[in-house]
């Protein structure tokens, strides 16, 4: 019956698509439901129509139906049922996929979790360690089996792909000389975008157990893994030697000694002549490490840092900081980070260079040097510090100052401001966040302003983490 009132209805689809009335085309079943009205024919037929295609003519699908399995359940808990209507109310607010991914990594450094019906993630979008398995589920083309307890090269296989990599980052923060030689075993076996996130991991307790795995991976077919192989032989001290572009770079500077009684001494750079010439030394930049730039110019490393003049040419502190970033030691890394915000000048952009290698705590406190020079901003910081920053005071700062003063000078009824108060309950730590609501207040912010959602998410959710 159903299949001969569905024939039926082509008519009256058709009739409905010009604009005419179709209770003349209706399937003769339901001519006596229709009655004779014409109008309330018309909105009858629309209600049965409506029903048999919402209820009886459901689409089949095509080949296997398997069931996915229930979403799996995460290490830790999801948010508190009385903060989620505000979470979906951010979610919605934050349109780029950065700015969600601080909020992400905010909840996930208090130790909670996203509910699965306000947020889930892509396959093979950038999330927090924790929502491994819920990646793994989206993309499981059937009900996916539990992941084994233990990473080894055995069990290598048995994990999906993005529990894989939460599961060798673990391994590798806790034994990392066991990491890389399950590594070397299994590598091969990836993709080029797997084995570069995978290579990237070593990174982390980096040491000399490592030059094997690496020094196979140079003559890797992807040139991004050969890449990375060769930068992360180049911060154990195996730079490939290149005495003569060595050479070439080291003498677009000069090493000088100023002072009568402290001497020091400083890099001084020669103005490039021609674009040429630019070109050549950014090039040069990028194909070197670190290392080979300090014994051209006769310098250790940790001397290059400090002779540098940070400050002078922004063109070359970029370079210089991409340079250590991609090559040099642990060390020199700290030395950079703290070299641009002792400077007379400061630019964010030299800083982001070496974000992927600064551990958490040390971009935080490289973002609180930062938040509190005249110039700085909310948004700079969050570049910097990420959504888990947990500055305090962080209101007390020029930028806050600046902020507050906005907001007393302006009819904060109307006022925006709403991206600067968004990114301050992203930075601030939760006794800094009821520190700005306090202050925010007596501007004349109400309490139930949507802008103020992220600073009262921040001063409502315990923090279930110990601090680092």
């Amino acid at each position: 019956m159903a299949d001969a009132i569905l024939d039926a209805l082509g008519p009256v689809l058709t009739r409905w698509t010009m604009g005419g009335s179709a209770a003349s085309h209706a399937p003769v079943a339901w001519r006596d439901a229709l009655g004779s009205d014409a109008r309330e024919a018309e909105l009858r037929l629309l209600a049965l129509s409506g029903q048999l295609l919402g209820t009886l003519a459901v689409p089949q699908p095509t080949g296997e139906v398997r069931s996915r399995g229930d979403i799996p359940a995460l290490a830790q808990p999801p948010l508190p049922d009385a903060l989620r209507p505000r979470v979906r109310r951010l979610l919605q607010q934050m349109r780029d996929a950065q700015t969600r991914r601080h909020l992400l990594d905010f909840i996930d450094a208090r130790g909670w979790t996203l509910h699965p019906g306000d947020w889930m993630p892509g396959g093979d979008s950038a999330v927090p360690e924790i929502y491994a398995a819920w990646q793994d589920w989206a993309t499981a083309s059937g009900s996916p089996s539990a992941a084994p307890d233990a990473l080894s090269a055995d069990t290598w296989d048995d994990f999906p792909p993005a529990a894989r990599h939460a599961a060798f980052a673990a391994l590798r923060r806790r034994y990392p000389a066991q990491a890389s030689i399950i590594l070397a075993d299994k590598i091969a076996g990836e993709p080029a975008d797997r084995r570069l996130r995978l290579l990237d991991m070593l990174a982390t307790g980096l040491s000399d157990a490592d030059r094997p795995l690496l020094e196979g991976l140079t003559g890797d077919r992807a040139p991004r893994v050969k890449a990375l192989a060769t930068a992360l032989l180049a911060r154990l001290g195996y730079g490939g030697r290149d005495d003569e572009n060595a050479a070439e770079l080291a003498a677009f500077y000069s090493v000088q000694t100023i002072g009568l009684l402290r001497r020091t001494r400083v890099i001084v750079p020669q103005a490039a002549k021609t674009t040429a010439q630019r070109h050549r030394r950014d090039t040069l930049f990028q194909a070197l490490a670190f290392d080979r730039l300090a014994q051209a110019l006769g310098l250790a490393s940790t001397e290059l840092v400090a002779a540098w003049p940070w400050g002078q040419d922004i063109a070359g502190d970029y370079q210089l900081a991409a340079m250590a970033a991609r090559s040099a030691s642990d060390a020199i890394l700290d030395a950079i980070a703290d070299a641009p915000t002792t400077g007379r000048s400061i630019d964010s952009h030299i800083l982001v260079q070496l974000l992927p290698r600064l551990s958490p705590s040390r971009r935080r406190q490289v973002a609180t040097r930062l938040l509190d020079a005249p110039n700085a901003s909310f948004a700079t910081v969050l570049s910097i510090a990420g959504g888990d920053g947990g500055i305090d005071d962080a209101i007390l700062t020029p930028a806050g100052r600046a902020l507050l003063d906005a907001l007393k000078a302006e009819d904060v009824r109307s006022g925006d401001r709403a991206d600067e108060l968004l990114v301050l309950g992203l930075i601030a730590s939760r006794s800094a966040a009821r520190q700005a609501l306090d202050q925010l207040a007596a501007t004349g912010l109400i309490a139930s302003d949507p802008r103020l959602d992220m600073l009262r998410l921040n001063a409502a959710l315990e923090n279930r983490r110990p601090t680092e």
